[in-house]
């Protein structure tokens, strides 16, 4: 089967499933006698180890079922939960995570889980298995230590056959130094096998063997009637084998879990002893027991319901995205020609039309909005450990988590968040001794809050923790020359509680890696000013913060402003701009070099547009008047000074091209209806 074609499904259907089990291993931890949520867990997971061995990730897949035989354990009340359980299991999703992604960045899901794997062995089992397990490996004279792991299935096939009169035996095949045909042998040995039993299981897999991804020695679990030192020879007999062991499979290892494990199993696993695969690839198809195993009120209430969404590859959606955004501005061609001609039937046919574009702009946009749900699910996690490094006790509380973003804005936002939450956790958050010491509970709090207003999506962190020491931030902005001892005089609170987002700005007295304040809330900054939203802090010493984000619902059509000068157009995007205004030259001041103008009581300082952007003049303007669009960048404001105002158009904002990055306040370009290009002035950086 040609599984590339699936690979995307299979990593995002993989992608949710992990973060199902994540969830619910967190709802299991508040409510470990819930076996119900333990149910949930195990069909993920269960549906995860199917997936990962159809696609041949035989890694992932080995490391799911040895999860899925905890959780199963824990389900049918044999093991109870504890949190030394749960830690292992949540390491385990971790691995599976890390595997997914590698798989996703063109990896092969390889990584070394051997002891998260013997965690999972030694829960599965118990503390009194293990040692009984060590007892039989060491009396019997032709036992050697086990290297191959059994499952329920596999253990009832070997019990089942000892009851028929067959031997069980573990062979361990060592190939010679210089066998040249791997492959070969292992298909001559399996061959051999053939003939007097029957394959249960084999390490490597027989994929791997088959592609020679082996040293010189593999492993096979078999059922015959034939005596080990036939089986012995008769291997020994294939060239270039350097040396076979054969071991009993000690059936104590399995008395104490063998009532459970028939419970579990299914009839036909009683049907697979009596006629076993005869071809070892057979194996890999074997009917899974928990299937069967699943209780039949489970079953109702997990009904199957109608899913009437589809998975759609985000490049599509921007292949029609450019397509749309090729609409608009053939739109404005329209409407401008429409305007000149001034034809009837030709403006009520462009007026139709922008109406439907309008309705189609909104579908398309809605297409591509994503639930910031798929970004807060991994902070309770993350939470969970962070409290546990840090021995503080923190809830977390997920509000708005349905509020949609557009897809572009949602990839971009999650590194941000990460950054604010870890460093609410690590700075904000005080340990329990702190916080009784303050009056406040041990447990302290954070809100992680979305919501929409406008065209804008706000994004809050808000802490109940120790606040922001204003003191302490301005004296450390003073001695790291950020501000000056003049300037901070005259400083908002809010402004200084804004200096924490300065490059390489820290108040730690001891550098933690949790939150990496110096290195990451300056990087929180710039990202969230990239995307044309802004961040603002208010904070109350020992009453806590609020991280407030503002973000565009969407970043590929926007609203601006056009606006003249000389003979060259620019394009003001509406989300900074407060408001326009026409100003006499008389009423301009000078203020530190610097001309300002008096606005609502505010000094605003001016930007002359023209001198910025180097606009050459046919001849010098000494105008009375002159027009002004005030705008604003956090809680700071300027006036742009432009010789007239063309009038508000939907716009689409292109990029400028590889040859043309980091262009000054420039943050893009649009075409205009009548094909003209208009540069899009990035107010972000014209205010300081």
């Amino acid at each position: 089967m040609e599984v590339n074609q699936y690979l995307e499904m299979f990593i995002e259907e993989s992608k949710d499933h992990l973060q199902a089990c994540s969830e619910h291993l967190l709802e299991l931890e508040k409510n470990p006698d819930d076996l119900a949520i333990v149910g949930e867990i195990f069909r993920s997971a269960h549906t995860l180890k199917g997936m990962s061995a159809t696609m041949g990730f035989e890694d992932l897949a080995d490391l799911t079922h040895k999860m899925e035989n905890v959780l199963d354990a824990i389900r049918n009340e044999k093991i109870h939960v504890s949190p030394e359980i749960l830690d292992v299991v949540f390491e385990s999703v971790d691995h599976l995570e890390e595997m997914v992604m590698d798989i996703a960045n063109g990896g092969d899901g390889k990584r070394d889980v051997s002891s998260t794997v013997a965690q999972l062995k030694r829960i599965e089992l118990g503390e009194e298995a293990i040692s009984e397990v060590v007892g039989t490996i060491e009396t019997p004279a032709t036992a050697v230590a086990s290297m191959l792991e059994y499952d329920g299935f596999e253990q009832t096939v070997i019990s089942q056959s000892a009851e028929q009169g067959f031997n069980a035996f573990e062979i361990s095949v060592k190939l010679r130094e210089d066998c040249l045909l791997k492959a070969a042998r292992v298909f001559m040995v399996f061959e051999i096998l053939e003939k007097d039993g029957d394959v249960i299981k084999s390490s490597p897999s027989v994929e791997k063997l088959e592609d020679e991804q082996f040293d010189q020695q593999f492993y096979v679990a078999f059922v015959t009637k034939e005596s080990a030192e036939d089986m012995q020879k008769k291997i020994m007999k294939v060239s270039e084998v350097e040396e076979v062991i054969v071991s009993t499979i000690e059936q104590k290892q399995y008395s104490e879990k063998e009532q459970a494990i028939q419970e579990v199993a299914a009839t036909a696993t009683v049907e697979a002893v009596a006629k076993p695969a005869t071809a070892p690839e057979k194996n890999t198809a074997a009917p899974e027991p928990e299937k069967a195993a699943t209780p039949a009120k489970a079953d109702k209430s997990h009904a199957p319901v109608g899913n009437k969404t589809i998975r759609v590859n985000i490049e599509r959606l921007d292949i029609l995205m450019n397509l749309f955004e090729e609409l608009v501005i053939d739109r404005g061609r329209l409407q401008s020609i429409a305007t000149e001609v001034n034809h009837g039937e030709l403006n009520e046919t462009v007026e139709r039309m922008s109406r439907v574009m309008g309705d189609l702009q909104t579908i398309i946009l809605t297409m591509r909005m994503v639930p910031v749900e798929t970004v807060f699910n991994r902070f309770p996690k993350m939470i969970r450990q962070l409290s546990r490094d840090l021995n503080k006790k923190i809830n977390l509380e997920i509000i708005g988590a349905e509020t949609e973003l557009d897809r572009t804005v949602i990839d971009e936002i999650g590194d941000p968040l990460v950054h604010l939450i870890r460093n609410s956790v690590d700075h904000g958050i005080e340990n329990p001794t702190a916080r009784l010491a303050k009056g406040k509970p041990e447990e302290g709090t954070v809100v992680l809050r979305a919501y929409h207003s406008g065209n804008y999506v706000f994004i809050e962190i808000e802490d109940d923790g120790a606040g922001i020491n204003r003191e302490k931030v301005l004296a450390k902005a003073i001695s790291k020359g950020i501000v000056t001892q003049e300037q901070s005089y005259s400083m908002s609170d809010k402004q200084i509680n804004e200096l924490i987002l300065a490059s390489g700005f820290s108040t730690a007295d001891v550098i933690s890696d949790v939150s990496g304040r110096g290195v990451g809330l300056d990087v929180v900054k710039t990202t969230i000013e990239s995307l044309g939203g802004n961040i603002s802090i208010e904070s109350t010493q020992d009453v806590g913060s609020v991280f407030s984000i503002q973000l565009p619902l969407t970043l590929s059509i926007i609203s601006v402003m056009l606006v003249e000068i000389e003979k060259e157009i620019y394009a003001i995007p509406l989300s900074s701009i407060i408001e326009t205004s026409i100003i006499r030259s008389s009423e301009i001041m000078n203020a530190h070099n610097q001309k300002v103008i008096d606005f609502r009581g505010k000094v605003v300082p001016l930007v002359f547009l023209e001198e910025i952007f180097e606009v050459p003049r046919k001849e010098l303007q000494d105008d009375e008047f002159h027009s002004v669009v005030i705008v604003r960048k956090g809680e700071k404001l300027a006036g742009l000074v432009v010789d007239s105002f063309i009038g508000q158009q939907e716009i689409v904002l292109k990029s400028l091209g590889n040859y043309l990055t980091n262009i000054f306040a420039i943050s893009g370009a649009t075409i205009l209806g009548n094909g003209k290009v208009a540069l899009i002035v990035d107010c972000n950086a014209l205010i300081k």
